[in-house]
């Protein structure tokens, strides 16, 4: 039961890229910690690099790494998970509509759609096959893993999904207008990217086990939970929430001290549970992902569990 993970990789305001064990060495987010990108050049062709924002050159970065960890070329299919999608070219479009006389540059306006993280992959990997991007507010990542696995139950051996999010000073302000509710911490930028296949090899980390997720704002949070997991014993609980839960676990870390608030920060809460089974040999994490009245539940197991 479930699929295994064969290459992750993310770039957040920790030290997540090509770094395992980073965990062991965790710390908590505050407003003076910057995002720690790598070497995009290393990745990306400097003239392509110069006209990508920094949710393209961190989630083609990423999708790149994924690929290379898990020993294989090319992908089945290709699932984007985000929220709120390519703000800083969508903030630059409307800034050449109100500012700009004429014919207005349309690298911009391309670059600002939400699928452009996952046609951008497509285009540099020469990728033909599915493509799409689910974004349905902060479970967008839920939705893009459940899609991923109804692709391996069809005909798909291996499936690139992922999620990203970018921050941008603009979003500070207009937060709340979006049905952004941010109780304390900072908005932030950030990208995970996994391989998912039905069969597992020498490069397989862990196996998610189960999706699911909720809308509306939910009475009986855990009653859902415990239908959710169905008596397994959980080791972990990697949780974010704008509202107080209580778990009857002493083993919970609230993931947004660690990455911030973003919307598709479910992805970095999976990446941290990757590097968490491999570096510690935990059995079962849960990652309870509900802000804005939605939920998204992903366990993830051990390839041994």
């Amino acid at each position: 039961m479930g699929f295994y993970i064969n290459g992750a990789s993310a770039i957040s305001h920790q030290s997540t890229f090509k770094n395992k064990g980073y965990t062991e060495n965790i710390f908590e987010l505050n407003s003076s910690h910057e995002l720690l990108a790598p070497n995009y050049k290393e990745y990306i062709d400097s003239k392509a690099l110069r006209r990508m924002s920094q949710i393209l050159r961190m989630s083609i970065t990423c999708g790149i790494d994924c690929l290379s960890q898990s020993g294989i070329e090319n992908t089945d299919s290709i699932i984007i998970g985000t929220g709120l999608g390519c703000l800083m070219d969508t903030e630059k479009f409307l800034k050449n509509v109100l500012t700009l006389d004429g014919l207005i540059p349309p690298t911009a306006f391309i670059q600002s759609t939400h699928n452009t993280i996952a046609g951008q992959l497509s285009l540099l990997l020469e990728n033909n096959n599915y493509n799409m991007t689910h974004t349905q507010n902060t479970v967008s990542f839920e939705h893009a893993l459940l899609d991923c696995m109804l692709r391996l139950n069809e005909n798909d051996n291996n499936v690139l999904v992922g999620g990203a999010d970018e921050h941008i000073p603009l979003l500070d302000n207009i937060a709340s207008d979006i049905g952004v509710k941010i109780v304390e911490g900072k908005m932030t930028s950030g990208a995970a990217m996994f391989a998912l296949s039905n069969e597992r090899n020498k490069h397989s980390l862990a196996r998610v086990m189960d999706v699911e997720t909720y809308y509306g704002k939910s009475k009986n949070l855990q009653d859902q939970v415990n239908s959710f997991i169905e008596g397994t014993e959980i080791d972990l609980i990697l949780i974010n929430s704008n509202e107080a839960l209580e778990f009857d676990l002493e083993n919970i870390v609230n993931y947004s001290s660690i990455f911030g608030y973003l919307h598709s920060g479910s992805a970095l809460a999976l990446h941290y549970a990757v590097d968490v089974i491999n570096e510690e040999g935990k059995q079962n994490i849960l990652i309870v992902n509900y802000l804005n009245d939605n939920m998204g539940l992903i366990l993830i197991s051990n390839l041994e569990a």
